[in-house]
């Protein structure tokens, strides 16, 4: 029953962690407020020292002191759920009680990576894809990595670029590459991960909407009741 379900408890817990870090994450949140607010400055930095690559970083580091901002401050609540992160995944590849622990629907078992994928019609054929050497992880990638995926390029859209153009490129491709890279990580594990993306960009919405900052999504709110109604035929 739900009661004694592996996967629920791996969402209520990760519901816990965030509670405990939010002080955290609203403090975070905070100081990239204030970098999103020095973006002009720090894009005006870039392109009058684009020559001397030392002397816009000396800039930029005296930017950052004078207005009191730590470039570094977002990443401190990620860094706090690693340790989660290994914990689990010890957990879902070695505990005995965790083999064959069913979650919901086509997850039968939490330390196997996700079965449904496009390759067997997303579980309808009688065909697990991680079965076949070497490629197996890459050919079928689960609908869980995939939803990482997606939530992980949706908490994107709420944090601010990076302004260095060879980070901003890296940083686009990040869910793709994660997606692949989860496709052969236990279930379970992807579960968590998503879930915990999930919570994150609820509470980063939250708190962008607190402190007045228009995302992503009200952009597209705002597209959707200004689109014009299409005629009748």
């Amino acid at each position: 029953g739900v009661a004694y379900n592996f996967g629920v408890a791996i969402l209520l817990s990760t519901v816990v962690i965030k509670l405990l870090l939010f002080p955290l994450v609203y403090s975070s949140s905070k100081s990239m407020a204030k970098m999103r607010g020095l973006q002009p400055k720090m894009k005006e930095i870039q392109e009058r020292y684009a020559a001397d690559p030392q002397r816009q970083q000396q800039e930029m580091l005296k930017l950052y002191q004078t207005e009191k901002v730590n470039p570094a401050a977002g990443c401190l609540p990620i860094l706090l759920t690693i340790p989660v992160f290994f914990a689990l995944y010890k957990t879902l590849s070695v505990t005995i009680e965790m083999r064959h622990a069913p979650f919901f629907g086509w997850i039968r078992d939490l330390s196997a990576p996700d079965p449904a994928s496009v390759v067997n019609l997303f579980g309808l054929l009688p065909f697990n894809p991680h079965t076949v050497p070497i490629i197996g992880a890459w050919i079928g990638i689960g609908v869980w990595p995939i939803l990482y995926g997606a939530s992980m390029l949706a908490l994107q859209k709420l944090s601010p670029p990076p302004t260095d153009p060879t980070q901003a490129a890296i940083f686009q491709w990040l869910p793709i590459v994660y997606m692949f890279l989860f496709a052969s990580f236990p279930a379970g594990l992807v579960i968590y991960w998503t879930w915990s993306n999930l919570i994150t960009i609820i509470q980063q919405y939250v708190i962008m909407r607190r402190q007045g900052v228009e995302t992503e999504f009200d952009k597209w709110l705002a597209r959707m009741r200004n689109a014009p109604a299409q005629p009748a035929e």
